[in-house]
């Protein structure tokens, strides 16, 4: 087995044991970049010097859950001394002077920084494809979409380009990808990982996650950068479980809640066939169905793209060539605005910023804004009034597998579509995961997500591992 297919804990136990160094371990994640990243194009910048400097020191350091494991960043996160571009141009050269707090508690183990992916800019997206860096290509078949927005971080994990990545995820940017490169990507509760240090783009529905090669790593990122943060107001004042203790427990009586909204015409087939024998083979395990409905799913993808696009058009206000970032020079201080920002921001991005100055304009605001927000609490009393009956939701991750290169690029709309499964997820804060419940006769990886009650992680980490135990699909690879 090559070193760079390692687990965070097979990587754990061999450093631990003294079969292999972090040094060789990073080289040879390194060596695999070299080789395969000239056909993913994850990365926007690789940190090759600073890795083996970080493998050097971790040889000697403390020896806790992720020191010495090679980690990719999303570049949304701030890096101290280390650019952060959220592949945008207007931050092509941008160097935050501080970490994350995400980044310092993994720093805090001695992780090492292996490089930062890349994203749809600002995390708007739902492919990879609006980087100003280039696309990412999917590791199954590089002529289609890895999804959006962590499609860097995804299709690194799946292609052996680090041993596990951290993203982020505003409606299905950690699950979407996670599900089209076939891995395993985790969305927390809202405000059980501290958001300070990730580049807002709508503040009321950012989280932080893992993406990962099974549910056990995910579980032992998890367990190192949740908790409460005084940097962040959202961050909640609980304490953390160990997500890993759940693993392996008998889910004999789970209720598990089947949305009739979420199996859908238009649907692919072969992905409703594979979620379907994923809903069987939890049946198998003693886990009991349970009918369930979310009236209000149809409303999720409207109201989510009045309210992320407002939160955005307000969050993006700060790029204007003045404080930092890049800057096209102008006449006076209102034409270099406007220039800097022309040039600065790609066309999804401007979209986005369009629609949310809309919506939040003066005579629209009641129309848009505050409707979108009450019914947003719509669809939080959808998840609240199903948790009472059952333990987890179980849904398709996407509706359909990755589709090709450009094929919605031309149609907004079609592409937010992409999202419908998982935005409601983010509009009510709840915890899901998305992991690999079969492929398609083209050889596609399918997602399965589950959805779990507020603050109750520990019940979707032991239905996600019990049918990955049960299976062989996390095991498969991308031939590159």
């Amino acid at each position: 087995m090559e070193l760079y297919s390692l687990t965070i804990s097979e990587a754990r136990e061999s450093i631990d044991k003294g079969n292999i160094t972090p040094e060789e371990l990073t080289n040879a994640v390194l060596k695999r970049i070299e080789n395969v990243e000239d056909t993913v194009k994850a990365y926007v910048t690789i940190t090759k010097e600073h890795a083996l400097a970080s493998a050097k020191s971790a040889e000697n350091g403390n020896r806790n859950a992720v020191s010495g494991i090679p980690i990719a960043i999303k570049d949304n996160l701030c890096t101290k001394g280390i650019r952060t571009t959220c592949s945008s141009k207007i931050l092509e050269n941008f160097i935050p002077p501080y970490e994350s707090t995400v980044t310092q508690k993994l720093k805090e183990q001695n992780y090492i920084l292996i490089g930062k992916t890349n994203l749809d800019e600002f995390a708007m997206g739902s492919s990879t494809e609006n980087s100003a860096f280039g696309h990412t290509r999917n590791p199954w078949d590089i002529t289609r979409i890895p999804g959006g927005s962590s499609g860097g971080s995804a299709a690194a994990v799946s292609a052996d380009e680090c041993i596990a990545a951290i993203g982020s995820d505003t409606g299905g940017s950690i699950r979407l990808p996670a599900a089209l490169c076939g891995v395993v990507g985790f969305k927390p509760t809202y405000g059980r990982i501290s958001r300070y240090g990730l580049v807002a783009f709508a503040s009321s529905l950012d989280q932080i996650g893992p993406i990962t090669k099974n549910v056990r790593d995910s579980a032992i990122l998890m367990n190192v950068i949740s908790g409460n943060d005084p940097y962040d107001s959202t961050s909640a004042r609980l304490p953390v479980p160990d997500f890993t203790s759940v693993l392996g427990q008998n889910i004999k009586g789970m209720k598990v809640g089947i949305p009739k909204e979420y199996f859908i015409e238009g649907m692919d087939k072969e992905v409703e066939t594979a979620v379907k024998k994923a809903i069987e083979k939890l049946e198998s395990f003693g886990a009991t169905p349970v009918e369930i409905s979310l009236p209000n799913t149809g409303y999720a993808v409207a109201t989510y793209y009045i309210l992320a696009t407002s939160e955005a058009s307000s969050n993006l206000a700060r790029y204007d060539g003045v404080k930092y970032g890049f800057r096209v020079g102008g006449q006076d201080l209102m034409d270099m605005y406007m220039k800097t920002r022309a040039k600065g921001f790609g066309a999804e991005v401007k979209r986005r910023i369009m629609l949310g100055t809309y919506s939040l304009s003066s005579g629209y605001y009641e129309a848009y804004y505050r409707k979108a927000q009450q019914v947003r609490t719509l669809i939080k009393q959808d998840f609240e009034k199903a948790f009472k009956t059952v333990d987890v939701i179980v849904t398709p991750t996407s509706p359909t597998p990755a589709f090709k290169a450009g094929e919605k690029t031309d149609d907004p709309l079609k592409m937010y579509l992409t999202d419908i499964f998982t935005i409601s997820v983010n509009l009510a804060g709840v915890p899901g995961i998305s992991v690999p419940c079969g492929f398609t006769s083209k050889n596609l990886p399918v997602g399965l997500q589950i959805i779990g009650k507020h603050f109750d992680e520990e019940s979707i980490f032991k239905a996600a591992y019990a049918y990955e135990q049960g299976t062989e699909w996390h095991k498969r690879k991308p031939k590159l």
